[in-house]
């Protein structure tokens, strides 16, 4: 236990140990200062050239959005179509067939959102050259969409006021030359020398002990599970993701894949505090989120290690109890780590089975998805974390009877409008598409349309219902993990789901780049003792507060129902 214990504290310390540095990093290469990777400007300016980009054009925050939009436009286009005909296209040594147009349309709206929320079952459902030329191409587009979007944010409150704000093109692409594939090519030649499988070759055939004969999935898998974990994207070459003692061989690559999912989210609050000149606020944004994470991980890793009651009745030791739905590689301590840092973040990729984890567990994953601020994904985090602040910021000017300003900008009721918006539309995207689900398989369990809502749970009551819950949530945090006793691989679930994707995903980017905008554009207003300063413990206290309420009043009702209501089920 203690050594496992060790075993996480490593791990986080490693994390901070790369991220913080990579932080200060990030925002002298987005500011344009001197940095190590210049030798990739002629690299760089062919990109531009031959993409017809004028790296000197800046813009305001609606052209930066309008070429966020249009270029994910087409990625979605151009990936649903390979999905529906991949199997008539190259590199497909197994032979799998081609994915239905509502499959098809889950998986490229899935991937194109940095979600990854995977219907299809991995090495099954897509061929290798879908798993490289769509969904690999999409984890490093879509982690650099984000990011830029967020550089966006910080260069809106770099100077006092403008409307330049940069060129979306030159933040995407320095995104990836000089962050996510350099990152990747590492992450890559750890796990291929771990033994991760790096072969084009179709399925390999062994005779067991038993004497069957078993056919075993490989493919070139490093590459795409180091930028699935570097990106925040969590789409496992396999279909059981990094349980898959291929994909995640052993503590090593386990360690190696829990940092890299971690570390470009916490270098992004320190790109920020840096960017922004404001070194004081970073440190406190980063205090309250990773003070966030530790309330769920702890008694996260406590009721892991603990065990199913249940199954202690039944004579088993408290250990094997615990192992229920986890690799013996890694045990419950490594697992309940993973689970919490894979759902703060929206990676979503596991180690374990989470349907198999206790009920409290459940629901610790849930509210870490529910808030969907601490840490975050790859530049989503911080911009999330901007709606609650702005809000945090009209809550305190109201308080102390004074404008609400936020680094020298007035918050006016435009942007305390546009941040109430955001904050309260994931509620109620994952509520309502929680409703639907409920109430059609209450009402209509045999609908053909609906693919026979009686087959969709295999736990019913409240279990069943947290896993409808779970789906949901992880949708609309674009996370990608799920309670995998949910059937979700039916045109109830793809259509329901991809829309909720949709709405989660580009609306929480959309927000926060339009307050920045709006704020940046304003007449700059100089501190004076009255001013309420944003990068104090206090202020990030009372952020904090208003992230737990929002999310307890939002969702305590729906998690009473699942995870709450199962728990003492258990135990009684």
């Amino acid at each position: 236990m203690n050594t496992e214990l060790l075993g996480i504290i490593a791990t986080y310390g490693l994390t901070l140990l790369i991220g913080i540095p990579l932080g200060i990093y990030l925002a002298k290469m987005f500011a344009g200062e001197k940095v190590w990777t210049d030798f990739l400007k002629p690299l760089e300016k062919g990109i531009y050239k031959l993409s017809g980009i004028n790296p000197e054009e800046s813009m305001n925050w609606k052209q930066h959005m309008k070429a966020l939009l249009t270029i994910n436009m087409v990625w979605l286009v151009y990936g649903f179509f390979a999905l529906i005909y991949q199997d008539k296209l190259p590199l497909n040594p197994d032979g799998n067939l081609g994915q239905s147009p509502d499959l098809a349309f889950n998986s490229i709206i899935s991937f194109v959102v940095n979600c990854n929320l995977q219907h299809y079952s991995g090495e099954s459902g897509a061929t290798y050259f879908t798993q490289h030329f769509v969904f690999m191409f999409l984890q490093f587009v879509s982690a650099a969409t984000g990011i830029a979007a967020a550089v966006v944010l910080f260069k809106a409150f770099r100077d006092k006021t403008t409307t330049s704000l940069g060129n979306f093109w030159v933040f995407f692409t320095r995104s990836i030359t000089r962050l996510l594939l350099p990152l990747s090519v590492v992450v890559a030649i750890i796990l291929a020398f771990n033994g991760t499988t790096t072969s084009y070759e179709g399925k390999d055939k062994y005779i067991s002990l038993q004497g069957d004969t078993v056919n075993v999935s490989r493919g070139p898998a490093a590459g795409f599970v180091a930028i699935k974990h570097l990106g925040t994207n969590g789409g496992g070459w396999f279909g059981v993701n990094s349980s898959h003692p291929i994909e995640n061989p052993n503590y090593l690559t386990n360690m190696t894949e829990a940092i890299s999912q971690v570390i470009i989210p916490v270098a992004m609050i320190f790109a920020f505090g840096y960017f922004i000149r404001r070194k004081k606020m970073a440190w406190v944004i980063f205090g309250i989120m990773t003070l966030g994470m530790m309330l769920l991980l702890v008694p996260t890793v406590i009721s892991e290690t603990g065990g199913s009651p249940a199954i202690a009745k039944m004579g088993v030791s408290q250990l094997t109890g615990a192992m229920e739905g986890k690799e013996v590689r890694f045990g419950p301590t490594a697992t309940a780590y993973w689970s919490t840092v894979t759902t703060i973040i929206s990676t979503g990729s596991v180690n374990s089975m989470h349907d198999s984890a206790m009920p409290l567990t459940g629901m610790y994953q849930m509210i870490a998805m529910m808030m969907n601020c601490f840490y975050g994904g790859c530049g989503v985090g911080i911009l999330n974390y901007f709606i609650f602040i702005i809000i945090a910021v009209f809550i305190s000017g109201l308080m102390v009877g004074r404008t609400p300003e936020f680094l020298g900008h007035k918050v006016e009721a435009r942007e305390v409008k546009i941040a109430s918006i955001i904050a309260l539309l994931h509620p109620f995207i994952i509520l309502v598409g929680t409703a639907l689900a409920a109430y059609t398989i209450t009402y209509f369990p045999d609908a053909s349309w609906a693919v026979k809502p009686a087959s969709w749970l295999n736990n019913p009551g409240f279990h069943g219902f947290s896993e409808m819950l779970y789906e949901n949530t992880s949708a609309a945090a674009n996370n990608g993990s799920g309670f995998e006793g949910l059937g979700d691989n039916n045109t109830f679930w793809n259509v329901l789901t991809g829309f909720v994707l949709i709405l989660g995903r580009f609306l929480p980017i959309i927000g926060p780049v339009a307050i920045a905008g709006l704020l940046a554009s304003k007449k700059y207003i100089p501190e004076s003792a009255g001013t309420l300063k944003t990068d104090t413990l206090t202020f990030g206290m009372m952020t904090f507060v208003v992230i737990v309420i929002i999310a307890a009043l939002a969702f305590f009702p729906a998690l009473t129902l699942g995870p709450v209501a199962e728990y003492f089920t258990l135990i009684k």
